[in-house]
C-alpha cells in the first residue's frame, strides 16, 4: 500500500473519492443481495453507477439519460444518483457535472410524467457543531490512501493540501448518503472513460481495494464498461489491475 502515495498525490487534486463513515457502510444490504444474479458479483444498483459516472464524465448526455433510467430502475435513489453526479465535478469539472445534474432533472420529470415515483433517498447527515474539518479530512485522506499523504507536491503548493484536507476530504467526504465503495465505483467508471488520467485510475483501483472492493469485482467493472461504455474504457481498467502492486 505504500506505493499508492506518489500516484495518489497526483490524483488527489482532481479526484473525489468516498465519504466518511465508510467502512461501516460497505456491506451490502439484504435487499441489494436479492438483486444479485447468479453470475453477478456487484448488486444491480452498484453496477448501474459505473455507466452513469462514465457517461457523465465524458459529457455524453444521451447515453447518460439511458444510464440514469436504468440506474433508477435498478434501485438507485434520487439522492444516490445526484451525489454521484455532484462528486464528478472533481474528476471532469463543474461544466460536465452541472450538465449531468440537469439531465438527471430531465429524467426525473419524464419519469414522473409516466407515473414513476422514484424513492428520494436520504440526505447526508449533518456534522456535529464545532467539527474540525481539517482533522476530519486528514483522517479520511489517510484512511483512503492507507498511510498519511505527504510529498514534494504539497510542499510546492501547500494551498492544494489545505483545500484537499478541508473541502474535499472534509466537507465532501463527510457526506454519508453514498458509501465508500459506491463512490469508488463511480470514480473508477469516470476515470476509465476519460483519456490521459491513467495514473489517477491506477490510484483509485488501489483505493477501491483498500475500501473493500475485491479484484474480482473490479474485473466485473471492466466487463460492465466493455458492455455498456466501450472497450477502451474496459481495457484501461484491466491494465490498471495488472499494474497494481
Amino acid at each position: 500500500m505504500k506505493n499508492i502515495i506518489p500516484t495518489f498525490l497526483l490524483a488527489a487534486a482532481c479526484t473525489l473519492v468516498p465519504i466518511a463513515h465508510g467502512l461501516a457502510q460497505t456491506s451490502t444490504s439484504v435487499q441489494e443481495r436479492s438483486s444479485v444474479t447468479q453470475h453477478s458479483l456487484l448488486p444491480a444498483s452498484r453496477q448501474a453507477i459505473i455507466p452513469i459516472a462514465a457517461f457523465a464524465a465524458v459529457g455524453d448526455l444521451g447515453k447518460l439519460n439511458s444510464a440514469l433510467n436504468q440506474g433508477l430502475d435498478a434501485g438507485l435513489t434520487v439522492s444516490e444518483c445526484r451525489e454521484v453526479l455532484v462528486q464528478l465535478y472533481a474528476y471532469s469539472g463543474f461544466p460536465r457535472s452541472l450538465n449531468a445534474l440537469s439531465e438527471l432533472m430531465k429524467v426525473l420529470r419524464d419519469r414522473e410524467q409516466r407515473g414513476i415515483k422514484d424513492p428520494a433517498g436520504r440526505a447526508p447527515t449533518a456534522l456535529p457543531p464545532g467539527s474540525n474539518i481539517l482533522e476530519l479530512g486528514t483522517a479520511n485522506q489517510t484512511k483512503l490512501a492507507g498511510a498519511p499523504v505527504r510529498g514534494p507536491l504539497f510542499k510546492f503548493a501547500p494551498a492544494i493540501d489545505e483545500y484537499l484536507k478541508t473541502h474535499l476530504f472534509g466537507d465532501i467526504f463527510a457526506r454519508d448518503n453514498l458509501d465508500w465503495q459506491s463512490r469508488e465505483l463511480a470514480t473508477v467508471g469516470a476515470l476509465a472513460a476519460m483519456t490521459g488520467v491513467e495514473p489517477q485510475l491506477l490510484a483509485h483501483i488501489r483505493i477501491s481495494l483498500n475500501v473493500g472492493l475485491t479484484e474480482a469485482q473490479l474485473r466485473q467493472v471492466g466487463g460492465i464498461l466493455a458492455e455498456k461504455v466501450g472497450h477502451d474504457a474496459s481495457a484501461r481498467v484491466q491494465e490498471a489491475l495488472q499494474k497494481k502492486p
